[in-house]
């Protein structure tokens, strides 16, 4: 977010002003301070074009700045009351001395540059660190996922092993079945025999 223009105004008429870009503000600074008036709301949000206005109203005074993103409102609410409050603090910035011909008027158009400046950098510095922030998230995740992949793998190899050690288990189980079932029929083999040897005794 960028605050690209900003203003202080009496009533209508507008005591300084600063525009950070090329884009024409006047007319719909005009439009948003006729409103703010009929409203007399302490503070507004209005999207005009491509650029949302946010205005502070003290006191007959209308604190506005332009910005270029409508998400955030935390920024252009601290910058609308840091330009208020130097305003305020400055007797010759009163109503009855302040006015567009006054020499202060370019004074302040300086102090407007400088708000607006500070925000836009922290705007910046902050976008940064949060890129930074997700930067670092994303390695996390990715190093997360990573031991996970390798920590499965190991599972799947044990698991391999082990069930190569179930299937050798298994073949070596079932050669003792046919071995077992081999002798078995050979003992039962020798029985009949016994038995019919016996039977012929008998009846001999």
């Amino acid at each position: 977010m960028t605050i690209t223009y900003s203003c202080i105004a009496n009533g209508r008429a507008v005591l300084a002003e600063l525009s950070l870009t090329g884009g024409s503000y006047q007319e719909a600074a005009a439009t948003v301070l006729r409103l703010v008036l009929l409203r007399a709301e302490p503070k507004t949000i209005m999207q005009m074009g491509s650029f949302v206005y946010h205005t502070l109203f003290i006191d007959g005074i209308t604190y506005l700045c332009a910005t270029d993103n409508a998400l955030d409102t935390i920024t252009p609410s601290a910058f609308l009351k840091n330009v208020s409050d130097t305003f305020l603090r400055n007797p010759l910035m009163s109503q009855e001395h302040f006015s567009p011909s006054n020499a202060v008027a370019a004074d302040f158009q300086q102090v407007l540059g400088k708000y607006m400046m500070q925000y836009n950098k922290n705007q910046g510095d902050s976008s940064i660190s949060t890129l930074r922030s997700q930067v670092t998230e994303v390695k996390n995740i990715m190093s997360k996922n990573i031991d996970e992949i390798l920590e499965n793998e190991e599972r799947l190899n044990i698991f391999t092993d082990k069930t190569d050690d179930l299937q050798t288990t298994a073949k070596e189980s079932q050669k003792t079945r046919k071995i077992l079932r081999r002798i078995w029929w050979k003992h039962f083999r020798k029985i009949i025999i016994i038995t019919v040897q016996l039977l012929i005794n008998c009846c001999v």
